[in-house]
């Protein structure tokens, strides 16, 4: 912007590079936090800019100098992020300090810059906030982070030492790939060395610095070391081009390769500062023995002064590596000899070679030698399969590729399955082998299904090696994670023979089989199947056991085994309960560690009784009353694990078929006074299964044990779950525990003083976005607030509109909430007789004339309306209400039907059948009497029997009622056949006095 350009117009140049500068500096992704605070001071800057009062200076030159000087520090930030965001990563990373130099740097400038505007502002508060900006900018510091620093500190120690190790180069470009968050995949990671050694080299032609030159050749040198960037094609070609230009004979060491002290080719070289080289560790050992004196010099020497001889120790391994690449290459003729020494030997120093470096072992990879090896498992020398098997373990550890390699080799999976049924050595060797290479997927499928592999495994388990039955155990475990392995471990038979050593093989044998019972993965068919043939009954008799162990033993496998609801039935009728809370209650003192896992078993018992399972016919389950209390009081002794399974063992058993008794109990024994102090729980499990359980207990009333220990604090508890939980369930459980608590005036009044009103007509208002659950659980709530007992209450509720909402909920909620809001509308309508206001008329001649009939209410009248008298027919519930009677759910009719009865009470029986029969109830009515269900047939046949006494539904539903008050005649109850009997009289079907029924 040229020096003539408006100050304003400068200033808003100046402003949109700074917004500009802030979004480059959120895009840059290393260093994150650094750039993240440069655009917070960006933004601080951009918003005193925007609010600068420049007007009212007198000077525009010093403005527009301090505006340019701020736009030219804003403008290398900009460069800088822009810069952060488009060089490659790799780069960035390694130029971390010097970017965060350049980041205080500019910070600063931008502080000083900023300074310059202090005297600009029109308020003395305008200026001290740039002031203090600009201080808290000029101290700002920022900072590598400890992986940049350490990453950094690896390639300078690698560079340093002449590192040739592929397993360090390898290991720091991982480093790099985590911290700059790119995939380690050798095709991402390759891409990015490749850009990040291009830029290098650009650098490098371009730059003068010689030092700067030797570094980076240095930096992309040691990385380009890392073999994880290049293609196994690639690596093969590399190794076979060099192993071929070689020759086939290992070559003599030089001399200087070998140490003056101790004669042996050194490994780690050091130079004296007369250039002598020795052993470090040899050179260093001489010095401290023979005071000081150099071995060849005699002259005082310090081992200070020695340093690396990198030159030779380089030429040293270079010379190693091509006599071992010799070694490898031409040993394969010698494993193959028909002489067995000859090949224990060769397999020896292979062995030892691979241990050496796992650069050796790619060698071998690459000489193809896994055919060689497997074809030596198939020989009948125990010694060279037992090598053979080490070698190939050696192989295969931390590497997922050769273990795949191993499988796919043919035969190999199936030849060190063979080894398992050989000597004990060979066998452990092999199992050790098996699990290694069940890491991998394909091995693990291959050896799952390798034909005898898994009954192996289990005569292994039988066994009194404890490290081969862990092998074997763990091998095991990592099988059953294929679907594929788990049918084959059952076609194989797997669980007979372990059933068999648990039911006839020593008590060792016997506590080993159930501790893998406990530790073994097993899908809930497996589980089946083990308890198919008298183990439970063996592991229930263990429990008895004297020995702690076996006792232990079977308290786990019952746990693992219970979480099938058919075992935790076979269980409990195996009086393993009882049992289980005996050892609970008096021997926890001794294995005090059980203490969860007995919980634990018992509460999959309880879970068992709520199965499908279970519906056959009632079981016995905590039936003492001393069980009850002590199994409850461990909520108050243990913490959350133990809280939350004995809360799902009760609330299981409360809602089992013996429910009723186990309800009554704890409310004896005073949990309620527990449950609603454990409403305020910290841990969300323990308190939503709290709340569940306190929901049960109050499902069957009993007043007196809620009033003594419900009050407005607890209200208010359950009110916040409602509103605040974030499990939908805990919320309607509590809920629900709001509609069933006592109805007595007191305990409605702490409810309503709470809010809980409030919050009901929310949830029913907001029904659309609200789970089912809750709108059923919040319309059962609301039929506390509509008794009709209490008049004031239901004002308060109609106040509120909500009816004309719950009207609504008769077409589209679910059968629950239709058959509340029908209680709710019966419970009003119970009311709306006595609060119709009846229509006042002067007593003239005129008047009279003149008052339409259609003023008062078809039913009562009188003057209704829906808040004050909450009239059925004002609030247009008449016809959903008979909708609802074609219900399937007969609580929800039942409901519906007493809520249209209400309209023909006493007096209003003409006006009311009239509306039913305008809506279509009646003959809903009538089609109820042949409903199956009988309190529908009784309250249906009562209402007829008073309807039909007009002569116009008489003569209208003769036809169609007859048929079913003659099935009721003959098939219902005496009191309803009678009813029956007295209808069909008044249709003229028969005489009143008859005695035919």
């Amino acid at each position: 912007m040229g020096s003539n350009a408006p100050t304003s117009t400068i200033l808003s140049e100046l402003i949109s590079t700074t917004l500009e500068t802030i979004d480059a500096a959120k895009s840059v992704y290393l260093q994150k936090e650094n750039f993240n605070k440069l655009s917070s001071y960006l933004e601080k800057t951009a918003s005193i800019l925007q609010q600068l009062p420049i007007s009212n200076s007198n000077d525009p030159g010093t403005i527009k100098t301090a505006i340019n000087t701020l736009t030219k520090h804003v403008s290398e930030a900009k460069s800088l992020s822009l810069e952060c965001t488009t060089r490659n990563k790799i780069y960035l990373l390694l130029n971390a300090k010097k970017i965060v130099t350049l980041l205080e740097k500019n910070t600063k400038d931008l502080a000083s810059a900023l300074n310059q505007f202090a005297f600009l502002t029109a308020s003395g508060a305008g200026g001290q906030e740039i002031i203090k900006l600009s201080n808290v900018m000029f101290d700002t510091k920022y900072q590598t982070t400890p992986t940049e620093d350490g990453i950094i500190e690896k390639i300078e120690i690698g560079i340093r030492e002449r590192s040739v190790d592929r397993s360090y180069a390898n290991n720091l470009l991982i480093s790099i790939a985590d911290a700059i968050g790119v995939s380690i995949e050798q095709s991402v990671l390759r891409t990015e060395y490749e850009e990040f050694k291009s830029e290098m080299e650009k650098m490098e032609t371009a730059s003068a610095d010689v030092t700067e030159s030797l570094q980076i050749e240095q930096i992309v040198g040691l990385l380009g070391k890392a073999d994880i960037i290049a293609t196994v094609e690639e690596r093969e070609k590399k190794y076979f081009s060099k192993r071929n230009s070689l020759g086939r004979q290992p070559l003599e060491p030089l001399q200087s390769f070998y140490c003056p002290i101790t004669c042996d080719v050194m490994e780690d070289p050091v130079e004296t500062p007369t250039g002598h080289s020795f052993e470090r560790r040899a050179i260093e050992k001489w010095l401290v023995e023979e005071n000081g004196l150099c071995p060849v010099t005699k002259t005082p020497l310090k081992s200070s002064a020695l340093r690396t001889n990198k030159t030779l120790r380089q030429s040293i391994e270079e010379w190693r590596d091509r006599n071992t690449m010799i070694v490898i290459g031409s040993m394969k003729s010698r494993i193959c000899s028909d002489e067995e020494d000859e090949v224990i030997i060769s397999l020896g120093k292979l062995q030892a070679l691979i241990l050496e470096r796992d650069l050796h072992q790619e060698w071998v990879m690459m000489e193809d030698y896994l055919p060689v090896f497997v074809s030596l498992l198939a020989t009948k020398k125990f010694r060279v399969r037992s090598h053979v098997l080490v070698i190939l373990r050696i192989l295969a550890t931390n590497h997922d590729d050769r273990k795949e390699s191993i499988a796919k080799t043919e035969n190999a999976i199936k030849l060190i399955v063979s080894s398992l049924a050989r000597k004990i050595e060979e066998s452990k060797l092999a199992l050790e082998l098996l699990t290694e290479l069940s890491d991998n997927d394909l091995a693990r499928t291959m050896i799952g299904n390798s034909q005898g592999c898994i009954l192996l495994l289990v005569t292994i388990l039988g066994g009194d090696d404890p490290q081969a039955v862990n092998e074997a155990k763990q091998l095991l475990d990592n099988l059953s994670f294929v679907n594929q392995n788990i049918v084959q471990m059952a076609k194989a038979n797997y669980f007979g023979p372990l059933l068999h050593l648990l039911t006839s093989g020593s008590e060792s044998v016997q506590r080993l089989m159930i501790e893998t019972l406990s530790e073994l993965e097993m899908t809930d068919h497996g589980k089946l199947m083990v308890c198919e043939n008298g183990t439970i009954e063996l592991l229930v008799t263990m429990l008895s056991h004297n020995d702690i162990d076996m006792k232990k033993a079977a308290i786990l496998a019952l746990e693992k085994l219970s979480g099938v609801p058919q075992n935790g039935l076979k269980m409990i009728k195996q009086n393993a309960t009882e049992i289980l809370l005996g050892i609970l209650f008096r021997e926890t003192l001794s294995i005090p560690s059980l203490v969860e896992k007995i919980v634990a078993t018992v509460m999959n018992l309880a879970l068992s009784l709520t199965s499908q399972e279970a519906d056959q016919g009632e079981i016995l389950f905590l039936q003492s009353e001393e069980d009850v209390f002590k199994l409850f009081s461990l909520i108050s002794l243990n913490g959350p694990n133990i809280q939350q399974n004995v809360l799902r063992t009760f609330l299981a058993v409360c809602q089992s078929p013996s429910g009723l008794n186990i309800r009554k109990t704890l409310r004896k024994i005073s949990s309620v006074q527990v449950l609603v102090q454990l409403c305020e729980h910290e841990n969300q499990t323990v308190r939503s299964n709290s709340v569940k359980l306190f929901c049960a207990l109050t499902k069957d009333g009993d007043d007196e044990a809620f009033m003594e220990h419900v009050g407005p604090k607890c209200v208010d508890t359950l009110l916040k779950i409602i509103n605040n939980s974030d499990s939908v369930e805990e919320g309607v459980a509590a809920m629900q525990i709001i509609s069933n608590l006592p109805r007595s005036p007191k305990m409605t009044q702490w409810i309503l003083e709470a809010g809980a009103l409030h919050v009901i007509i929310c949830i029913l208002s907001n029904h659309l976005h609200k789970p089912e659950i809750m709108i059923d659980s919040a319309s059962g709530a609301l039929c506390r607030f509509t008794i009709s007992s209490n008049q004031e209450l239901q004002k308060k509720v109609a106040e509120t509109r909500i009816i004309p909402v719950i009207v609504n909920l008769l077409y589209s909620g679910s059968s629950l909430t239709k058959k509340n809001i029908a209680v709710s509308l019966g419970q009003f309508s119970e009311s709306s007789n006595g609060l119709s206001r009846p229509i006042k008329r002067k007593p003239n001649f005129l008047t009279c004339c003149l008052v339409s009939p259609d003023m008062g209410c078809m039913v009562h009248s009188g003057i209704c309306t829906t808040e004050s008298s909450f009239c059925l027919v004002e609030v247009n519930a008449i016809n959903p209400l008979v909708k609802v009677l074609d219900e399937p759910d007969f609580g929800a009719c039942e409901a519906a039907l007493d809520a249209l009865l209400t309209l023909v009470n006493g007096e209003q029986l003409q006006k009311g059948s009239k509306v039913l029969e305008d809506g279509g109830a009646i003959a809903k009515m009538v089609k109820l009497l042949s409903s199956p269900c009988v309190g529908l047939q009784e309250k249906a046949l009562v209402a007829l029997e008073r309807i039909f006494r007009s002569p116009e539904y008489k003569q209208k539903y003769k036809a169609s009622a007859q048929m079913p008050l003659v099935e009721i005649t003959q098939r219902g109850t005496s009191g309803m056949k009678s009813v029956a009997a007295k209808i069909l009289a008044h249709l003229n079907v028969l005489h009143e006095q008859s005695s035919f029924f």
